[in-house]
């Protein structure tokens, strides 16, 4: 019985050029993200990594021949035989661009193909992503790659939020699928189209919500009217609240949950205040002072 494959995770280059030491080397290779450190220390103290560990965090692409996969050839210029390409100089796993007599045949495939160094995938594209967490108010903005499922963009986001899975995560009023990309639950990338109409990229960046299980505002806003539209208020040139909050659009009434002040045996804390605007007329259902 063969055991299953582990499936190798999305990695972004902003994740990749981190890893940027002799100690810590990653490379990217034709779309493959490798760790190559243990290679280094195989290598410790002989020039074949010195290429290498000038390259750690960046891409190596431009060594290698995308058609074939494997190290780029040219024709020597001193002795006009073909040999491998190494514009830093030789390194682990290639055969000498010249004759030498410490020549080895390899024992096996070359790093570059050895799935024992591979650790990821390089992603083809980084999108951006608001999370609001609509119990606390909190708000991040994170880069996830195009890749991930919502399962992995809850594992980038547990360094804001320890315990992901107690929330609903929510895109306008549709429950978000964990198992499947931020495309195929409908959260489309248009940074394509702002660019065509001179606008900059980041105009829009996509938010998610976040609801806590067992959060009885959830539970009231879903026997409510559906959500028809959500925008940060402070956006809003109609009501001119400012509170920089998400709201939702149902009719001619807008709401939303702003933090207010509130005393308890001289001790202060934050608690949620509702405040209803109307395009006419502002009434507060309890009273916040200014903060």
């Amino acid at each position: 019985m063969t055991s299953e494959k582990k499936k190798l995770p999305y990695i972004a280059p902003f994740e990749v050029v981190i890893h940027n030491k002799p100690s810590d080397c990653w490379v990217s290779v034709l779309g493959k993200v490798f760790d190559v450190t243990p290679l280094i220390k195989r290598y410790e103290g002989q020039a074949s990594v010195k290429p290498l560990i000038a390259m750690a965090g960046k891409d190596l692409s431009h060594w290698f021949d995308a058609k074939t996969g494997s190290i780029r050839y040219c024709v020597h210029p001193v002795t006009g035989v073909l040999t491998p390409y190494c514009p830093n100089g030789p390194f682990p796993d290639i055969l000498t661009q010249v004759p030498d007599t410490e020549w080895r045949e390899l024992n096996g495939p070359p790093w570059w193909e050895r799935t024992q160094y591979q650790v990821g995938i390089l992603t083809k594209r980084v999108r951006p992503l608001r999370i609001i967490n609509m119990l606390t108010f909190h708000e991040v903005q994170i880069n996830v790659c195009a890749e991930d499922t919502f399962k992995r963009i809850q594992e980038r986001y547990s360094i804001f939020n320890k315990d992901p899975d107690s929330y609903a995560w929510k895109y306008f009023d549709k429950y978000i699928d964990l198992d499947k990309t931020m495309d195929e639950n409908g959260i489309v990338d248009d940074r394509d189209k702002f660019a065509e109409f001179g606008m900059p990229q980041n105009y829009y960046v996509p938010v998610v919500f976040l609801y806590y299980n067992d959060d009885l505002k959830c539970t009231e806003m879903e026997e409510e009217e559906e959500f028809t539209y959500y925008k940060d208020l402070a956006d809003d040139k109609v009501s001119g609240l400012g509170h920089g909050i998400p709201y939702r659009i149902s009719g001619p009434m807008f709401e939303t949950i702003s933090p207010c002040i509130c005393e308890d045996d001289d001790e202060e804390y934050f608690e949620p205040c509702v405040i209803e605007t109307n395009l006419e007329k502002i009434e507060e259902r309890e009273e916040s002072p200014d903060l």
